[in-house]
Parts: structure tokens; C-alpha cells; sequence
């Protein structure tokens, strides 16, 4: 079947159609990531979006249902240049054709998606729309130029749960931890309760009253879709929570929330960063780690006042914030995944980190 990819710059790329038929809208993005595709589809915060893959052959090893990081694909489409359609692993249960079309998520290949990134990297993202029912050209582009635009959007509401829940109770509890779902991921959550974390799961829209009825020794704010600034009914809870002294660690969106909070802003960036080997700076060591990041959006360190915050890790490519943290409060934030899966493992003492806070105001308050 024909799949149609168009653009709001007015370009057009003529493919096959490998996922459910109809049409999609979303901003079009890249992520550079040679493996993944199937937590990068169940990724939360990509709702919104169109996915292209830079590297070539994408579905080789097909689709099982250990490895998915949400409880369903967030993607508002996805693009590749080919598409397996036999997979071969032991693991596999489904074709990747065949999931997408499951879970109604419109897709494209056969196009020439290293045309499709020199474009994005020139101009910046683009709004797109992929359709399997409409050829026509310069409907398309209207349509694409009609789509939301990622600035201003609030996602999360879309892809947060509306009520707590209780994640696996690890072999021995020693921490009580509330993590925020912005759009969390699973491993996030697997990694924590591997370090004793129990966790309780609390809608975006909790308030501190809520958090506080938990009795946490820690505060976790996860990864999530759209614009930080839009989500300005979450700012103030974050900001009282901070001043209880509780331990507060943020991965991504839940990063870019902290430095709104501390009253700094956010910026978009032309086309943000999004694959497994991104490099950054740990400032205090000088080690550079391997990164995976998937965000649009950065925290702008000169809106932030100097005596409070300082910045901890700086991204190599563009030198954007990667990390910060609070001079006298038991807070910190990365903007890329620690939890990286799959992708490179150098920043998974983060987490440790956290534990560590933990244990501090533990003693602290015994």
C-alpha cells in the first residue's frame, strides 16, 4: 500500500506503508539510535511526534513484550527507509509491521530518511503528516502546516496516569520513593527498585499535600512529552516539595521542570537531541559519558541565579545544559536517561547518587 510523508516546508516523500492506514499529523523528528526501536515507540515522550530512524534497517529483530517502556506506543508515527518484514530473534513474538498496525500507529518506509535528516538539521523540525488515504500533494502540506505546534503544548496530560499505583516491591525496601509520571518510563522504575526503592506512581497533577501523605525519603520527576514552560500547574508543586527538604532527583522533562521551578526558563532547540550516543561533560570530574537523550527543549543556565544553582553536566555537541543542581537543597537533574535502554550505561550512578541523598537526610533526621 502507498504512504504519503509530507512536510509543512512543502517537501514530499512517496513511500510504502508498513503500519496501520489513515493519516497522521505530529513533528517530525530524528533519532540516530541503531537499536531501540521498540522503546522509542513506547517512549511517552514522543507523543506529539513523528519518529524517522537514521540508521537504515529498522525491525530486524522484530517486537517482544518485555521490552516495551510504557503501556503502549506514544509515537504519532514512524518513518524509516526500510522496514523489516521477517524478522529473526528468539525473542520475538510479533513483526514490527505487525505491532504498528496492533496499536494503529501510521507508518511510512522507502524514503529516503537521509534526506529527511540533512532537511530537519537545516531547517529545524518540521510539522508533517504521514497518510495512506490522501496523495494529494499540496493537501498534505496544508495539513501539515494546520498541525499543532510543539511550543506551547501540554502532552502530559495525555500520557500520565490518573490515579497512584504501586510499582514491584523490591527483595528488600529500604527507601519509600514517589516518582512523578510525566510519561516515566518502565526502566527508570526497574532501575530504582533494583537499589531498594519502593515506589509509588502519582498522576502529574498530584499536589504536595498528596506527595507529602506518602511519607517519601525521595522525589523522583520523570521524563515526559511537549513544553516545560506550558505546564505551569506543576511548577509551584515542585517548588513547595523542594523547600520540604525532601531528596529530588529529575531525568529530562522532569529536569527542565526543577529549573522552572528555581524560576529559570526553557528554550526550544532547532532540532533537539535524540539518540544513545550522545557525549557529555560531568563538570566536577571531567569525564565525558555516553548518553542517550530523546528532548526538544533546554534549560537556559543564565535565567538561573548562580548562588543557588549551578550547572553539572554540559552537552558536547552544542554546549546546552545537560545536569544541574541545587547549592544548598538535596536537589538534582540530568536532561539526558541514565536509565538507557538499550543504550551506553556511563550514567547510571546517578541513581546511586540518589539512594545516597537518601541515606543522608536519613541520618540527618534520625
Amino acid at each position: 500500500m502507498k504512504a504519503v510523508l509530507a512536510l509543512e516546508d512543502g517537501s514530499v516523500f512517496e513511500g510504502r506503508a508498513v503500519g496501520a492506514p489513515g493519516e497522521s499529523m505530529g513533528e517530525l523528528v530524528f533519532n540516530t539510535s541503531m537499536t531501540g526501536y521498540q522503546e522509542i515507540l513506547t517512549d511517552p515522550s514522543y507523543a506529539g511526534q513523528i519518529v524517522t530512524m537514521t540508521y537504515p534497517h529498522i525491525g530486524n529483530y522484530g517486537v517482544n513484550a518485555e521490552d516495551v517502556e510504557s503501556r503502549r506506543p506514544f509515537v504519532n508515527g514512524f518513518v524509516m527507509n526500510e522496514c523489516c518484514q521477517a524478522p529473526s530473534n528468539w525473542r520475538a513474538t510479533l513483526g514490527l509491521p505487525e505491532y504498528l498496525k496492533k496499536h494503529g500507529i501510521v507508518a511510512i518506509d522507502d524514503v529516503d530518511t537521509r534526506k529527511i535528516t540533512k532537511l530537519l538539521r537545516t531547517k529545524g523540525n518540521q510539522k508533517a503528516i504521514i497518510s495512506t488515504i490522501d496523495f494529494d500533494a499540496a493537501s498534505l502540506v496544508r495539513k501539515a502546516k494546520n498541525a499543532p505546534d510543539m511550543s506551547g503544548s501540554d502532552y502530559v496530560k495525555e500520557v500520565t496516569v490518573h490515579e497512584d499505583y504501586e510499582w514491584e516491591d523490591p527483595d528488600v525496601p529500604r527507601y519509600r520513593v514517589v516518582a512523578f509520571d510525566f510519561g516515566i518510563k518502565h526502566n527508570i522504575l526497574r532501575k530504582l527498585r533494583e537499589l531498594g526503592c519502593d515506589i509509588v506512581v502519582v498522576p502529574a497533577t498530584a499536589t504536595p499535600e498528596e506527595i507529602l501523605a506518602h511519607q517519601p525519603d525521595g522525589i523522583f520527576l520523570s521524563n515526559g512529552p511537549g513544553d516545560p514552560a506550558a505546564l505551569t500547574y506543576i511548577h509551584p508543586t515542585i517548588r513547595a516539595l523542594m523547600e520540604t527538604g525532601t531528596p529530588m532527583f529529575g531525568i529530562c522533562l522532569g529536569h527542565q521542570l526543577i529549573a522552572h521551578a528555581l524560576g529559570g526558563n526553557t528554550f526550544k532547540l532547532k532540532f533537539g537531541h535524540r539518540g544513545a550516543n550522545q557525549p557529555v561533560l560531568d563538570t566536577d570530574t571531567g569525564r565525558v559519558e555516553i548518553t542517550s537523550q530523546n528532548h526538544g527543549f533546554a534549560v537556559d543556565p543564565a535565567s538561573l541565579d548562580p548562588e543557588h544553582v549551578r550547572v553539572t553536566h554540559i552537552h558536547l555537541n552544542d554546549n546546552t545544559c545537560s545536569g544541574l543542581e541545587h547549592r544548598t537543597l538535596p536537589v538534582f537533574s540530568v536532561q539526558y536517561h541514565p536509565e538507557a535502554s538499550p543504550g551506553p550505561h556511563d550514567s547510571r550512578y546517578l541513581f546511586e547518587r540518589f539512594v545516597g541523598m537518601m541515606e543522608s537526610a536519613r541520618a540527618k533526621h534520625a
